[in-house]
C-alpha cells in the first residue's frame, strides 16, 4: 500500500476539509529552501513550512547536534531534575531577549506557550491578593493557537465559532492594521487608544493582561502594525499596572527583521511566548519567559503558590539541542545581516505587483510580505485562495494564501533568483485568475 493510500485511509489533517481538498503531496525528502517529493517535483518553500523553518531543511549543525544528544540523554522528567541542554538554552535566550525577561518555562508548542503566559498572570495576581483581576484584552484579528485558553485570547479570529461554548470572555480592542502608502493609520491608533482607554476606565481594576502579536498578526492575514502603536499600548498598560503578554511565536527569531518584534519595536513585555523557529523547524518545543517580579510572586512556603504546570517533554532534550544549534547557526552564519537583504527583495518583488489592479495593501516587515487580492469574497474562506495554492503547487511553489491574502515567509537561506521566481509565478497566478 502507497502512502496516499495509508493516508486516505488513517490520517486526520489539519486545516483541511478532507471530503474536497485534492490529495496531500508525499514528501520524501528537504533541503535548504527546496522539497523533494515521491514522485520527483520540486517546490520552493516559501512559508517555512507554516513557519517554522528559519535556516533551510535539513541545516547540518542542528541535524547534527540532535544526534549527538540522542546519544546521551534523549528525555529526563523536567519537575526535580535539569540538564545542561535546558539549562544552557535558557540562558542563551535571556542574553537576546529583550532585559528584563529572566525565567524560562519549558512547554510544548505556541498554543501551550500561550496557556502558561495566560496562567502565570492570573495567577500572578491571585499570589498578589488581587483576586478580582480575572480579566483578559486581546486584539481583533489575533489568533493564539487551538487549545481552550488560546482560543479565547483568539476568539478575534473568528476560527472558533463552533467552540464559543468552550471559551471564556476576553475582551476585543480594534487591531490598527496599516499597508504601504496608509494615510489613515495613525488616525486607527488613536481609536484603539481610546477604546483601551475607555476599557481600562471601565474595568481596569479587574484586568489581569493584555496579549497580542506584536507587529504582525499571522492567521489573521499578515496584518501589520506600526512600531509606535506598541510603544503607546505599553506605556497605557505600565502606567495603569497591568501586565503586558507578546505571543511571538509566529514573530520571533527574525521574522520582523531583528531577533524579536519586541526587540524591533523597543518595548519589553512582562510576559513572551516563543515556539516556530525556536528549533528551526526541527522538534517541537515553545518557552514562556516572564519578568523576574513575576517569577518571584510564585514563591512562598505553600504549594499553592507554585505554578501547577507541566507537559511530559518540557525541556526535551533533544529541542533544545536543536535550539542551541540554531542559536549557533544564527552566529555563524551572521544570519541577522542577511535579514535586510530579505526585506529588500521582498519590496522589489512587490513593487511589481503593486501595480496589478488585483493587487491591494501591499505590506512588508522584515522578511514577511503580503497583499490582499481584490475579490467580492475576501476572507479566510475565499475561494481565491484555494485557487492560488493550487496554481503555485502545479508551478513549484509552496505558496499557501491565507484567503485572499498571499504573503511570502521564506527561511533566510532563500536566494534574490529564488525569490524573483517566486514573484515572477505570483504575477503569473494574478494574471490567470
Amino acid at each position: 500500500m502507497n502512502i496516499l493510500d495509508l493516508d486516505r485511509r488513517h490520517v486526520w489533517h489539519p486545516f483541511t476539509q478532507a471530503q474536497t481538498a485534492p490529495d496531500p503531496i508525499p514528501i520524501a525528502s528537504a533541503q535548504g529552501i527546496r522539497l523533494y517529493a515521491e514522485d520527483g517535483r520540486e517546490f520552493l518553500d516559501l512559508i517555512s513550512s507554516w513557519w517554522v523553518n528559519i535556516h533551510g531543511h535539513a541545516h547540518p549543525t542542528i541535524a547534527a547536534a540532535i544526534a549527538r544528544q540522542a546519544h546521551t540523554l534523549e528525555q529526563v522528567i523536567f519537575a526535580g531534575f535539569t540538564h545542561q541542554p535546558a539549562a544552557q538554552l535558557a540562558h542563551e535566550l535571556v542574553q537576546r531577549l529583550p532585559v528584563g525577561l529572566t525565567r524560562v518555562f519549558f512547554s510544548d508548542d505556541g498554543s501551550t506557550a500561550v496557556e502558561v503566559a495566560l496562567k502565570m498572570a492570573l495567577q500572578y495576581w491571585r499570589n498578589h491578593g488581587e483576586t478580582q483581576r480575572t480579566r483578559f484584552l486581546a486584539f481583533e484579528g489575533g489568533y493564539h493557537g487551538d487549545t481552550v485558553g488560546a482560543m479565547s485570547a483568539g476568539k478575534g479570529c473568528g476560527f472558533f465559532d463552533t467552540y464559543g461554548s468552550l471559551l471564556f470572555e476576553v475582551g476585543l480592542l480594534p487591531f490598527p492594521e496599516t499597508w504601504d502608502g496608509d494615510t489613515a493609520v495613525a488616525a486607527k491608533e488613536q481609536a484603539a487608544l481610546a477604546q483601551l482607554d475607555a476599557y481600562l476606565a471601565d474595568h481596569g481594576e479587574t484586568l489581569a493582561a493584555v496579549i497580542m502579536e506584536p507587529l504582525v498578526q499571522g492567521s489573521a492575514g499578515m496584518r501589520m502594525c506600526r512600531p509606535e502603536f506598541l510603544q503607546a499600548l505599553a506605556a497605557r498598560l505600565r502606567k495603569a499596572g497591568i501586565l503586558l503578554i507578546f505571543d511571538e511565536v509566529m514573530t520571533g527569531f527574525g521574522r520582523t527583521g531583528d531577533m524579536f518584534a519586541s526587540l524591533k519595536a523597543q518595548v519589553t513585555p512582562d510576559i513572551i511566548c516563543l515556539s516556530k523557529g525556536l528549533t528551526a523547524g526541527f522538534l517541537p518545543m515553545s518557552v514562556t519567559v516572564a519578568s523576574e517580579a513575576i517569577y518571584a510572586a510564585f514563591l512562598g512556603e505553600s504549594f499553592d503558590r507554585a505554578l501547577v504546570h507541566g507537559h511530559s517533554f518540557t525541556a526535551n532534550s533533544l529541542g533544545c539541542a536543536a535550539a542551541l544549534a540554531s542559536l549557533q547557526v544564527f552566529a555563524d552564519e551572521q544570519t541577522l545581516a542577511k535579514l535586510p537583504r530579505i526585506e529588500r527583495w521582498q519590496r522589489q518583488g512587490l513593487a511589481t505587483l503593486a501595480r496589478h489592479p488585483l493587487v491591494q495593501r501591499v505590506r512588508v516587515t522584515g522578511t514577511v510580505a503580503a497583499f490582499d487580492v481584490v475579490t467580492e469574497d475576501a476572507g479566510y474562506t475565499s475561494a481565491i485562495g484555494a485557487q492560488l495554492k493550487a496554481f503555485f503547487h502545479e508551478r513549484g511553489l509552496l505558496l499557501r494564501p491565507l484567503g485572499n491574502v498571499v504573503y511570502v515567509l521564506p527561511p533566510y537561506c532563500v536566494t534574490e533568483a529564488e525569490l524573483k521566481q517566486a514573484y515572477d509565478v505570483i504575477l503569473e497566478g494574478l494574471n490567470s485568475l
